[in-house]
C-alpha cells in the first residue's frame, strides 16, 4: 500500500481533502487537510437537482488546486468520491468528464448506503467503542445513518434530507411547517428501534458540539469523542431554532459561515431527537474521508484493526520512540506494581490500562527534548493520542506523563480537569506508581534484574545488583503511604 494517500470528498456544501502518511502497516497520521466551501449544489434543488455553471466552476478550480497540493506531498494514491449533489444531478457526467479530461482525476460517485457505511466504519474504528449506537451524518443534500455496535456497522440508510436541500426548498420561502412535514416523512424510513447513543458526523453536528463546548466552558478544545447528554443537545437545538437574527446565532457561538445552513441541519436533528430517545451524544471528528482511507487501508481485514490495536499509539511509538526496550520494561513494571498494590490503595482495576499506556508513551517526550520530556509527552498525548480514546482516558494518560518522575499532580491541575480525571487520590496514586516504575529502572538494565513482592504493606525489591541509583533516586520521590525495601541478594 502507498505510504502517502490523499482523499478528496466532494459534498454538496464543501469539498475537503486529507493527506495521510503511514508509519507502519496500520499506523498513520494526518499530514495535511484542506477545505473549500464551493457549494456545488447551490441552486440545484430549485432546478430538479441540475448542477449550475458557477458552482461547478468553483469546484473545478478547487480540485485543480487540491491536486497540486497532493503533488507537493508526493502522494502515491489519490482517491476521490462524490456524494449527494453529483449523485442526484442529471448533468453530473458533464462535470465528471471535464474533470477527467482536464485534470486527469477520476471521481467515484458513491451511493447513499455506501456513504453511510464509510462514515460508520470511521466512527466504529476511530472512536471509543460504542454499543447500540446510531450515527448520523447531516450533509448538504442528504443525511446518512448507520447502526454501530462495537467495531461492526450495519443498517445503513440514506435519506434525501440535507441543509442546502431544505434551505432552498423550504427555508428560503420561510415554509418551516413544510420542512417539518418533509423531514418527519423521511425519518419514518428509519426502522423503529431504541438506541443508547447518537454519534454525530459532519459540519452541522460539529458546529453544534463546538458551540455547546463553549457554552459549557469545557476544559478541552478537542472535538473528536466529545460526549455529553442528550438533554443538553435537545435544549441547545431549541435555542438555535428560536434564534431570529444572525446576532442571536453569534451569541450562541455559531460561526458566520454556518448562519444560512445551521437551522435546516438543526431542524433535522431536532426531529430525530423527538423520534428516538437517546441517552448520550458523541461527536465524531471523522467521517466519509476517513472511511474511504480506512476501507483502503483495511481492505484485507474486513475493515477492522487487529484486536487490541490502536493506530495512534503505534504512530507515536513509530515516530517518537528510539528506545523500545525501556518503554516495554516500563510498561511491564507499571502493570506489575499496579497488580501488587491496587487493592492496598483501593484503586479500581480499570485504571491499569491508562497507567500501562502512560508508561509505554512517557519516553516519547524525550525524542523532542530531553530536559522538557514531560512537557512534550503531555502535549503529544493530549493532541496526537486521539482515535479510540475518551477525553477522560486521554486526560488521565497525559496527566500521568506530565508529572512522571517528578512531583505528584498539583492541586491546580487536578482542579482544572476535575470533571475528566478520577478522584484526587486515584490520580495521585497512579502518578506515584509511574514515577516509582521509572526510578526502579534508573540503571536501564538490558533485562529487568529485580523481583517485586508486596506483603504487610511493604513493597520489597529483591536483586543481585546493588540498585544504587534506584536507592539514591527514591529519596526524591514524593512519599505515599507505601514502604519500599530494597533487598540486595549478593
Amino acid at each position: 500500500m502507498a505510504k502517502r494517500i490523499a482523499v478528496i470528498d466532494i459534498g454538496s456544501n464543501s469539498i475537503r481533502m486529507v493527506v495521510y502518511e503511514r508509519t507502519s502497516r496500520y499506523a498513520f497520521h494526518l499530514l495535511h487537510e484542506e477545505k473549500s466551501k464551493v457549494r456545488i449544489s447551490e441552486n440545484a434543488y430549485k432546478f430538479e437537482g441540475k448542477l449550475q455553471a458557477v458552482p461547478m466552476q468553483r469546484t473545478f478550480d478547487a480540485l485543480h488546486d487540491f491536486i497540486k497540493i497532493t503533488q507537493s506531498f508526493k502522494t502515491k494514491k489519490l482517491l476521490c468520491v462524490a456524494t449527494s449533489a453529483l449523485r442526484d444531478a442529471p448533468n453530473a457526467k458533464e462535470f465528471l468528464n471535464k474533470v477527467k479530461e482536464k485534470l486527469g482525476l477520476n471521481i467515484k460517485i458513491i451511493s447513499g448506503e455506501k456513504e453511510a457505511y464509510l462514515g460508520g466504519i470511521a466512527c466504529a474504528t476511530l472512536l471509543p467503542q460504542q454499543t447500540n449506537a446510531l450515527s448520523i451524518d447531516i450533509g448538504g443534500g442528504s443525511t446518512e445513518f448507520s447502526s454501530i455496535d462495537g467495531d461492526s456497522v450495519s443498517g445503513t440508510l440514506s435519506l434525501n434530507l440535507g441543509t442546502i436541500r431544505l434551505k432552498e426548498l423550504y427555508f428560503d420561502s420561510d415554509d418551516i411547517d413544510g420542512a417539518i412535514k418533509y423531514i418527519d416523512k423521511e425519518l419514518q424510513k428509519i426502522p423503529i428501534t431504541s438506541y443508547e447513543t447518537l454519534i454525530g458526523i459532519g459540519g452541522t453536528f460539529r458546529a453544534l458540539s463546538s458551540a455547546i463546548m463553549k457554552e459549557e466552558s469545557y476544559q478541552l478544545s478537542k472535538m473528536h469523542a466529545y460526549s455529553y447528554s442528550c438533554s443538553t443537545l435537545t435544549t441547545f437545538t431549541d435555542k438555535i431554532l428560536a434564534a431570529s437574527t444572525d446576532a442571536d446565532l453569534q451569541s450562541l457561538h455559531i460561526k458566520e459561515n454556518r448562519y444560512d445552513v445551521i437551522k435546516p441541519g438543526t431542524l433535522i436533528l431536532q426531529r430525530l431527537l423527538k423520534k428516538i430517545e437517546f441517552k448520550k451524544i458523541v461527536t465524531s471528528g471523522v467521517g466519509v474521508r476517513e472511511g474511504v482511507f480506512l476501507s483502503d487501508l483495511l481492505r484485507n481485514s474486513k475493515h477492522k484493526f487487529p484486536h487490541n490495536y490502536n493506530c495512534c499509539v503505534k504512530y507515536l511509538l513509530d515516530s517518537q520512540l528510539s528506545d523500545t526496550t525501556f518503554s516495554s520494561q516500563l510498561t511491564l513494571l507499571s502493570k506489575k506494581l499496579f497488580d501488587l498494590s491496587a487493592e492496598y490503595f483501593g484503586i479500581d482495576k480499570k485504571y491499569r490500562y491508562e497507567l500501562a499506556l502512560a508508561a509505554k508513551l512517557y519516553p516519547t517526550g524525550s525524542n523532542t527534548h530531553f530536559y522538557s520530556q514531560n512537557k512534550h509527552a503531555y502535549y503529544l498525548i493530549q493532541n496526537a493520542l486521539e482515535y479510540g480514546f475518551t477525553h477522560e482516558s486521554n486526560t488521565l494518560i497525559a496527566t500521568l506523563c506530565k508529572y512522571a518522575n517528578n512531583r505528584l499532580p498539583t492541586k491546580s491541575h487536578l482542579q482544572k480537569y476535575s470533571d475528566l480525571l478520577p478522584e484526587e487520590k486515584t490520580t495521585q496514586t497512579l502518578s506515584y506508581l509511574l514515577s516509582l516504575s521509572i526510578l526502579l529502572l534508573s540503571h536501564r538494565p538490558k533485562n529487568i534484574d529485580f523481583v517485586l513482592s508486596f506483603k504487610d504493606n511493604v513493597l520489597k525489591v529483591s536483586s543481585k545488583k546493588s540498585l544504587y541509583l534506584t536507592q539514591y533516586n527514591l529519596k526524591k520521590l514524593e512519599p505515599l503511604e507505601l514502604k519500599i525495601k530494597i533487598i540486595f541478594n549478593s
